[in-house]
Formats: C-alpha cells, sequence, structure tokens
C-alpha cells in the first residue's frame, strides 16, 4: 500500500501539503490556547466567556482533525506532534496563571487575527493548486472569523 499516493500533481501537493500543515498546526495550539484559556479564567463574565472558549476549542479540534485527514488523502503525512507546534505555531504565547476575562478576550482577539491572517495567505496559494484544499481553508476561516467577531464584540463598550 503506497500512502504517498496524491491524486495531484507532486508541486500541487506540495503547496497544498504545506498550506495544511500550517494550518493543522494554528488550530492544534488555538485549541491549546482556548482550553488554558478556559481553565485559568476569572471576571465577571466568566461563564460567558468560559462557554465561548469551550465552542472554540471544539471547532479548532473539529477542523484539525478535517486538515489533518486531507493532507493524509493527499499522500502527506500530517504532523501535530508537540515538539512540532512548540517549533512552527506563530499563535501569540497565552500568559500562565489565571487571567482576568477581558485580557483573555483580547489574547483570543489577537490569536484569531494570527491564524485569519495565515489561513487567508494558504487560501491564496492553494487556490490553483487544489480547489478542495482551499474550499476547506475556506471553511475553516469562515467559522475562525465568526469566532473572532464574538470575541471582538465582548470588549465593546
Amino acid at each position: 500500500m503506497d500512502l504517498t499516493h496524491s491524486p495531484l500533481a507532486d508541486g500541487d501537493r506540495d503547496t497544498a501539503g504545506d498550506a495544511l500543515q500550517g494550518a493543522l498546526v494554528d488550530l492544534v495550539d488555538l485549541s491549546l490556547v482556548a482550553k488554558q484559556a478556559h481553565w485559568n479564567l476569572y471576571g465577571p463574565r466568566f461563564r460567558s466567556v468560559h462557554l465561548h472558549l469551550d465552542e472554540v476549542v471544539a471547532t479548532a479540534r473539529d477542523f484539525a482533525d478535517q486538515v489533518a485527514e486531507r493532507a493524509a488523502a493527499i499522500g502527506v503525512s500530517p504532523d501535530g506532534r508537540a515538539a512540532t507546534l512548540a517549533r512552527t505555531s506563530g499563535l501569540p504565547e497565552f500568559p500562565a496563571g489565571w487571567t482576568a476575562d477581558d485580557e483573555v478576550v483580547d489574547h483570543l482577539v489577537k490569536a484569531f487575527g494570527a491564524v485569519i491572517g495565515r489561513m487567508r495567505e494558504r487560501i491564496e496559494k492553494t487556490e490553483s493548486a487544489d480547489a478542495v484544499t482551499q474550499d476547506l481553508l475556506i471553511a475553516v476561516t469562515a467559522a475562525l472569523e465568526k469566532h473572532s467577531w464574538m470575541f471582538r464584540a465582548e470588549n465593546q463598550n
């Protein structure tokens, strides 16, 4: 059985594979950041932010799985190991310890901004390489932009 077989030409597979690997790292790290925030949150909006963080974790984990499976489907081995995340993630580091609800919201807005910016770059790069991968990245970006909008609305007065 040849697990590296791809329905894509080599160059297109490499382009799509790079985009998917970067997306996987961002999504796994986003799920970890949101869970860390979820565990260390305090403040008057604790419950609403706490519950929204769980929604972010679920979204990020679901799409991470879809992204990894798409990579495998095109013959690219997905790498979601902790060492890979630590080495390649572009998300801002979440602070250790208890974190006030407004600070959590601010941090998540920044994290979403970083991930969404890179997702949009990946969408552009995959346009001619693989429409299926591009469609998945578009769906991921739409979901992340919705969460981002909701977090931005949290801290507006």
